[in-house]
């Protein structure tokens, strides 16, 4: 393995406007000697890549792109590795670092590597549709070319039933139709069939395209592989036409005044058993 110093940092540019990739994301860019990336990736922050040399390649082809990346930035280069997204989230991160790990690279080698984060596809999509993501949430893919569909469903039947708002990656394809059945079906043994649902799909891009709905009525709705899809917790709402998750004040304050709500206490834990004390007559 060469010695020389290079660089490689793996960058993730948002959903692809250039008004929201991060300025250390866009210094990366515009500093790198070389930039690799998916072609269509490639294309959203042409405006940076000016005068240099680009590897573009198509879906599949992440090993490919990574390699290259990897083994260029380790023979001294200076290297920019974009992702959509966040680089470390679905996307060329893990991958990267995976191929650094079998090519023998440690922190002691003269190569940097940096990890630049972006706005991910969660993140995007949610502030499109309200505050779907405003508690406890989390993120599930429905691919199943690199994880097994039993693993998948496990995922979301133990997400459905601690109430989490879910927020859907690759939910349907024109070769994947069933997973997102799969996936509501499960949600449905645990919320209510009007629990909200937001559908986003080229946040932030050309075509952009929101959908409101419902857990009942969603996939009624058509959608591919650029949309992500939200689904909201038993807390949920639909407020003019965006998705509320509260966090959870009313539970402990008055939003009125901001006063305590009777037998809480402020910076101590939430109280829940205050409701059957009171039917049983102890004092609060």
């Amino acid at each position: 393995m060469s010695k020389e110093t290079g660089q490689l940092n793996i960058v993730g540019i948002g959903p692809g406007n250039l008004e929201l990739i991060a300025p250390m994301a866009r210094r990366a860019i515009e500093e790198a000697e070389l930039v690799v990336g998916y072609e269509g990736y490639l294309a959203l922050v042409a405006p940076l890549c000016n005068d240099k040399e680009v590897l573009g390649s198509g879906m599949t082809a992440e090993i490919k792109r990574a390699t290259f990346a990897v083994e260029a930035a380790l023979a001294g280069r200076k290297v920019a590795l974009i992702s959509s997204g966040d680089a470390g989230i679905y996307a060329m991160g893990s991958l990267a670092m995976e191929l650094l790990e079998k090519q023998g690279w440690t922190r002691a080698h003269p190569t940097q590597v940096s990890i630049i984060p972006g706005i991910t596809a969660a993140n995007s999509c949610a502030s499109l549709v309200g505050t779907p993501l405003g508690h406890d949430s989390c993120t599930i893919s429905l691919s199943d070319l690199l994880t097994p569909l039993e693993l998948i469903l496990k995922r979301v039947e133990a997400a459905a039933s601690a109430d989490f708002a879910i927020t859907f990656y690759n939910a349907r394809s024109k070769r994947r139709q069933d997973q997102i059945v799969q996936a509501r079906d499960i949600l449905l043994k645990y919320q209510k069939a009007t629990t909200p649902v937001a559908i986003v799909e080229h946040a932030y891009r050309d075509g952009q395209r929101i959908i409101i709905s419902d857990l009942e009525n969603f996939l009624q709705h058509d959608f591919g592989m650029n949309a992500a899809v939200i689904v909201g917790n038993s807390s949920s709402y639909q407020f003019e036409g965006l998705i509320v998750t509260p966090r959870g004040y009313t539970k402990k304050y008055d939003l009125d005044d901001g006063a305590l709500q009777n037998g809480q206490k402020r910076g101590r834990a939430l109280r829940t058993d205050l409701n059957q004390q009171q039917k049983e007559g102890e004092p609060v």
